[in-house]
């Protein structure tokens, strides 16, 4: 395996509460590759929010530490993204304006304004949002928000795009059109993506491993299963693929049978 482009390395979590203290995560280790999908899986509770904010630089772990390109990651910065379940897209401002404002707190001293247009609608086209441009978040539905969401995270150019459950607000429809379009997206430009969710069926189409926690407290890595599919993967294709279904099985065994942690 090449060297890590990502690396989690021994990180604790350790939250102070009123009733004392609470084990978030324990030991937990990942080395990812650069252009690499990696889901995070598991129950509620385990701990998967907790990986990816310590990893967008949010919280400090405990213990351990987390390197991209060898550099200690200890704050946000713009080479991590999150895309967050709730777009979080200023009201006032169209979908235009919600992207510049990301472009221009990255790119003002390296961009000139025109390139920053530019690259702005690039973006939007990129997730196929171009003729909503001058819209506000109130006149689209919440899939063209998700994707506008999405346009303001990529168009920052992070090394690395955290994704928490971005699509599990959607209905099935509106799910399948951007797991397609981040799909093609990860395709083209070949991000580092880390995304968390708590569907299987997804999980396995996206990935290139799922990173399976145990239950909390003290959630850990139970197992990782690498996905073997051929890119560009087609769902129609896949809903009859015996390999497809194993990958969805093994990973539905894993949050039945052996997901159980002993708590203390």
């Amino acid at each position: 395996m090449s060297t890590s482009y990502l690396s989690i390395q021994g990180v604790d979590m350790v939250f102070q509460k009123d009733s004392g203290h609470y084990t978030a995560l324990n030991d937990i280790n990942l080395n990812i590759t650069k252009g690499e999908f990696i889901s995070l899986i598991g129950h509620s509770g385990c701990g998967k929010s907790t990986v990816l904010n310590i990893v967008a630089g949010l919280y400090q772990a405990t213990n351990g530490v987390v390197l991209l390109e060898n550099k200690e990651v200890n704050a946000p910065a713009s080479d991590r993204a999150v895309v967050f379940q709730n777009h979080s897209l200023l009201p006032w401002l169209t979908c235009f304006g919600n992207i510049q404002l990301a472009v221009d707190s990255v790119f003002k001293e390296s961009m000139t304004k025109a390139e920053r247009i530019d690259w702005i609608d690039f973006n939007l086209q990129q997730v196929n949002m171009s003729h909503a441009r001058d819209k506000l978040p109130s006149e689209i539905s919440g899939g063209m928000k998700q994707r506008i969401g999405i346009a303001r995270a990529l168009a920052m150019k992070p090394k690395v795009l955290l994704l928490d459950e971005p699509f599990g607000a959607l209905d099935s429809l509106t799910r399948c059109t951007l797991q397609d379009a981040l799909m093609q997206i990860q395709n083209e430009l070949g991000n580092t993506m880390i995304m968390i969710t708590h569907d299987v069926d997804e999980a396995v189409l996206l990935s290139d491993r799922i990173v399976m926690m145990t239950n909390g407290p003290a959630a850990t890595i139970g197992d990782i299963l690498e996905i073997n599919l051929p890119r560009p993967r087609d769902r129609l294709a896949l809903a009859t693929n015996p390999e497809f279904n194993h990958y969805r099985s093994e990973v539905l065994s894993f949050l039945h049978h052996k997901h159980q942690h002993a708590e203390a």
